[in-house]
C-alpha cells in the first residue's frame, strides 16, 4: 500500500491552494505606498554608437521623477559573472564591462539605453517616445563562425577578438583521441545545430527597489531563484552596499527554467533608483521586453565523431562546439558549454577516450545562459544522436548498441573527471522497453501506414550530474561562489517547527516535499512544518535553486541541522525521564527508554527546551534551533532511458508524437506525485525545443521569433499522455537522504528520442537522412523527405 505521509508518499501540494484561488504573493502584486514606476528605453539596434541622447524635453513632462542613462552609473561596478574560465592556453576569458545601461554603445536590440522614472507607467512610458536618440548603426555580428572569422567587427572595441576563450577537456587526452579517430574500424560524424531557445515562464521578470533612509537600508523585491546570491553579487560587486544594509526578497516565483538564476540590469536599477529618488520603483517587464532582455538558452553548432572497433566498442568520441555567449557575459554562462557539458559527454557508456574543444563568442545578440539542464541536454543531445546515427550506418539494433557499450560498474571514472557513484542503466532500459511496449511497435507502425503515415520510434539513454559540487572543486574550476547550502530548523515550544532554507521554490513543491523528510526524521504530522525561504533577512546563506540542487544539497543540510534537533532533544527527553541518552529513542513523535515503559511525547520535551525546569542548564542550554550547512562531496548523478513514437505525415511532413515513456533513476524519491510532475513539464520543454520553439536572429540582430505570434510555444494538443516511471532506484551514496536531482531531466532526455523518432519515421518511409536540426517544423521535415 502506498505510504500517506512521510518519505516516499504523495501529499498534494500545499502550496497549489493559495496558487489556484488567485492568492499567491507574486512581487507584481506588491505595491509600496509612493513607489515609482520605471519604463526602460531599450535599442532598437543590434550594435551601434549612441550620437545623441537628449532627455531634456523627456524630464519636463508631467509626472517624470528623474531620468537615468548610463552617465549615471559610470562609478558602479558591471554586471558580474560567476564563473571564470581558463582557456586551453591557461589565459582567464575575456571579460567585458557589462553596464548597467548603454555607456556610449548598444550591442544588442533590447539593451537599456535609459530609464525614465515617473509617477506611472504611461507617463514614463510617454517620456521615453520624447527623449532624442540617434544610434550611429554598426555592422552586426550574429553567425558564430562569422564572429570568429579574422576581421570580423568586433561586439566590443576593447577585447582583442569576438572570441570569449576556446577550451580544450580533456586537454591531455587531444592527441589519443584523434589517433584512435584516425584508426578506428568505423567512425560515424554527425554536425548539428542545438537551437536557441526563450525560457517563458509565466511570470515575467519583476523588481521593486525600496530604500529607508532612516537607517540606510536597502530592499529588493524581485523574481529570482536565488536571492542570497543576487544580493551578494549586487551588493558587492555592482552597488557596493554592504550585505547588512541589503534585503533581497524573491516571494512566489512563477516558474523560472534557469533564466531568473541571473543578476539582471533591471535589478540593480531599481535598487540604485530608490535611494536616487528617495522612493520605491517598481519595473514589471512586458512580455515583450522578456523576448529581449531575459537571458535565452543553448545555442551551440557541433561537429561530433563516434569512434567505433570492429566489434561496434565505442573507442573515442571527439566534439567541436561553437557556443554564443551572446554580447555580455550572463551570471553563469561561461560555465554552461565548458564544465556542464564537458564533463556530461560519456554519457551513460564506457568511451576510453573524450575530447572536447568549444569556442564560446560574443555576438550582438541578447545574452546566452543556464535553460532548464544547462550544458547537460547539449551534452546528451550529441552523444545520442551520433550514437543512434552510428546504429543506422552499422546496420545495428540503437537499442543493443547501446545496452552493448553500457557502464556496468560502479563506482565508474569517467575519462571527463567525473565518478559517477550508483547507477544502473540496462534496469531503466529494461522498464523502458516494458512501459514503452517495444513488443507491440511493429503492429502500431503498420495501423500508422494503413493511414497514410509513417510511424518511428526514437530512444536514448542519459545521465546527468547535479547539485553542482563539492565548493572547492568548482572554486578550482573557477566559480565564484561555493555551491553549498544552508538550513535552520526552529522547533517551537509547542512542537511545531519553522524549517528555513537557502533554497528557493518556483514550481518544485519544497513547502510540500520538505516537511515530508522532516515530519519522517522526528515522527510528527506534516502539517507542524513550515518552509520559510526567500528572504535573505530570515533564511541562512544558501545558494539557491537551480541545477536540480535543493534536496540533494539544501535538503541534506535540513537533515542535518533535524540531527542536531534530534540529538539536543534526546538529551532533554533522557533528564526528563532520569534515563541515560543512549537508552533513549525517538519513534512516532515519542521518546521512550528501551526495555521500559518511561516515554515523552514530542510536545512536552520541546516545552521543556523553552521553559527549562527539569532539566541543569550548565548541562543544556535552552532553546532548540540548529543550523546546518552542506557542502556536497560528489555531484549526483540521475539516469534515464526515454522512448518516443511520432507519426510523420508524408504529405506535409507535420510530426505527431503518439506516445511518450520515461524510466529514469532518481534514487530515492521523497514525494513521487512532485517527481512526475517535474518529469512532465521536462518533457513538454523538451518536445517545444525539438519540435516547435526556434530563437531567430536575422543578419542584422533584429530578434524574427520576438513575440508568441513567431514564437511557437508547446500547447496541450502538441503533447501525448506519458507513461512515466522512477521505481529503478541506486541510492545516491553521498548524500543522507540518497537522493538525486529530478528538476530536468524530462527535458534532457526528450530532445533526442523526438529526432531519433522522426529519423526512423522517415527511413521506414524509405528516406534514409542523416539528420533533421530542430525544430524539426513540418518545412523541415517536408523538405528533408524530398531531398532524401
Amino acid at each position: 500500500m502506498p505510504k500517506d505521509n512521510g518519505i516516499g508518499a504523495s501529499p498534494k501540494r500545499r502550496e497549489d491552494i493559495r496558487f489556484l484561488t488567485g492568492t499567491g504573493n507574486y512581487t507584481d502584486d506588491m505595491n509600496i505606498r509612493g513607489q515609482a514606476h520605471v519604463y526602460f528605453l531599450r535599442s532598437d539596434v543590434a550594435h551601434g554608437t549612441i550620437t545623441k541622447l537628449d532627455t531634456t524635453a523627456a524630464a519636463a513632462m508631467d509626472g517624470v521623477v528623474q531620468i537615468f542613462t548610463g552617465a549615471d552609473f559610470e562609478a558602479v561596478g558591471s554586471i558580474p559573472c560567476g564563473w571564470q574560465i581558463t582557456d586551453l592556453h591557461g589565459e582567464p576569458m575575456q571579460e567585458p564591462r557589462h553596464p548597467v545601461l548603454a555607456e556610449g554603445k548598444v550591442r544588442h536590440v533590447g539593451e537599456p539605453i535609459a530609464a525614465i522614472v515617473a509617477e506611472t507607467l504611461g507617463q514614463a512610458r510617454d517620456a521615453a517616445e520624447a527623449i532624442e536618440l540617434d544610434i550611429a548603426e554598426l555592422p552586426a555580428v550574429v553567425d558564430m563562425k562569422a564572429a570568429a572569422a579574422a576581421g570580423s567587427t568586433k561586439v566590443h572595441d576593447d577585447l582583442t577578438s569576438n572570441l570569449c576563450y576556446e577550451w580544450g577537456f580533456v586537454e591531455e587526452n587531444r592527441a589519443a583521441v584523434d589517433e584512435a579517430i584516425k584508426n578506428a574500424a568505423h567512425v560515424t560524424t554527425l554536425e548539428l545545430v542545438n537551437n536557441r531557445l526563450v525560457a517563458n515562464p509565466m511570470e515575467p521578470r519583476v523588481a521593486i527597489g525600496d530604500y529607508a533612509r532612516s537607517d540606510d537600508q536597502h530592499t529588493l523585491y524581485t523574481t529570482s531563484q536565488n536571492p542570497h546570491v543576487i544580493r551578494l553579487l549586487m551588493g558587492a560587486f555592482v552597488l557596493g552596499i554592504p550585505e547588512h544594509k541589503l534585503r533581497v526578497v524573491a516571494p512566489d516565483v512563477g516558474g523560472g527554467f534557469g533564466t531568473k538564476i541571473f543578476h539582471y540590469q533591471e535589478e540593480a536599477f531599481c535598487t540604485f533608483a530608490a535611494k536616487a529618488c528617495n522612493r520605491p520603483v517598481k519595473w514589471t517587464s512586458s512580455r515583450s521586453e522578456a523576448f529581449i532582455s531575459d537571458a535565452q538558452g543553448r545555442d551551440h553548432v557541433t561537429k561530433v565523431e563516434l569512434a567505433l572497433d570492429a566489434d561496434n566498442n565505442f573507442t573515442a568520441l571527439r566534439c567541436d562546439t561553437y557556443a554564443n555567449m551572446g554580447a555580455y557575459l550572463s551570471t553563469f554562462a561561461s560555465s554552461v558549454p565548458t564544465w556542464l557539458h564537458g564533463t556530461l559527454l560519456a554519457g551513460n557508456y564506457k568511451t576510453p577516450l573524450i575530447y572536447t574543444n568549444v569556442k564560446a563568442m560574443f555576438t550582438n545578440t541578447v545574452p546566452v545562459d543556464a535553460y532548464r539542464g544547462a550544458g547537460r541536454p547539449e551534452a546528451t543531445f550529441q552523444v545520442e544522436r551520433v550514437i543512434d546515427k552510428a546504429a543506422r550506418e552499422l546496420g545495428v539494433d540503437p537499442v543493443a548498441l547501446r545496452r552493448q557499450n553500457y557502464v556496468t560498474e560502479f563506482p565508474y571514472a569517467t575519462p571527463v573527471a567525473v565518478e559517477y557513484d550508483t547507477g544502473d542503466y540496462n534496469a531503466t532500459m529494461d522498464k523502458l522497453e516494458e512501459i514503452g511496449d517495444f513488443s507491440g511497435f511493429e503492429a502500431r507502425r503498420k495501423a500508422s501506414e494503413a493511414k497514410g503515415k509513417w510511424r518511428g520510434l526514437g530512444i536514448n539513454s542519459y545521465i546527468e550530474a547535479c547539485g553542482i559540487a563539492p565548493s572547492n572543486l568548482v572554486g578550482q574550476l573557477g566559480a565564484r561562489a561555493g555551491l553549498y547550502d544552508a538550513a535552520t530548523v526552529r522547533v517551537n515550544a509547542t512542537g511545531s517547527i519553522s524549517v528555513m532554507v537557502g533554497a528557493h521554490s518556483h514550481g518544485q513543491g519544497h513547502e510540500t516535499s520538505f516537511p515530508q523528510v522532516v515530519a519522517e526524521m522526528i515522527g510528527i504530522p506534516e502539517d507542524q512544518i513550515d518552509i520559510v525561504h526567500g528572504d535573505t533577512s530570515k533564511i541562512p546563506f544558501g545558494m539557491g535553486t537551480y541545477g536540480s540542487r535543493s534536496l540533494a544539497v539544501c535538503g541534506s543540510a535540513m537533515v542535518r541541522a533535524t540531527e542536531k534537533i534530534i540529538a539536543k532533544a534526546t538529551k532533554i527527553a533522557a533528564h526528563l525521564m532520569e534515563a541515560s541518552d543512549a537508552d533513549v529513542e525517538l519513534k512516532d513523535g515519542v521518546f521512550s527508554v528501551a526495555g521500559t515503559d518511561k516515554s515523552v511525547a514530542w510536545g512536552d520535551v520541546t516545552l521543556s527546551a523553552y521553559v527549562p525546569h527539569n532539566f541543569p542548564l550548565e548541562d543544556i542550554e535552552p532553546g532548540l534551533e540548529e543550523t546546518a550547512f552542506y557542502d556536497p562531496a560528489n555531484f549526483t548523478y540521475p539516469a534515464g532511458a526515454y522512448a518516443c513514437e511520432v507519426e510523420v505525415d508524408p504529405e506535409t511532413g507535420k510530426v505527431t508524437i503518439e506516445k511518450f515513456s520515461a524510466a529514469d533513476d532518481f534514487g530515492n524519491v521523497i514525494n513521487p506525485m512532485i517527481v512526475s510532475g517535474q518529469v512532465h513539464g521536462g518533457i513538454a520543454q523538451g518536445v517545444g525545443q525539438a519540435l516547435l520553439e526556434n530563437c531567430s536572429y536575422d543578419e542584422n540582430g533584429q530578434l524574427l521569433s520576438a513575440s508568441y505570434m513567431d514564437y511557437a510555444m508547446p500547447r496541450a494538443d502538441d503533447l501525448p499522455f506519458y507513461s512515466v516511471d522512477h521505481s529503478c532506484q541506486t541510492p545516491c551514496t553521498h548524500n543522507p537522504l540518497g537522493v538525486k536531482g529530478c528538476g530536468e531531466a524530462g527535458a534532457i532526455g526528450s530532445p533526442p528520442s523526438v529526432v531519433n523518432a522522426v529519423i526512423d519515421a522517415l527511413a521506414s518511409g524509405g528516406k534514409h537522412v542523416g539528420h533533421i536540426d530542430m525544430p524539426l517544423t513540418p518545412d523541415k521535415v517536408w523538405a528533408a523527405i524530398n531531398n532524401a
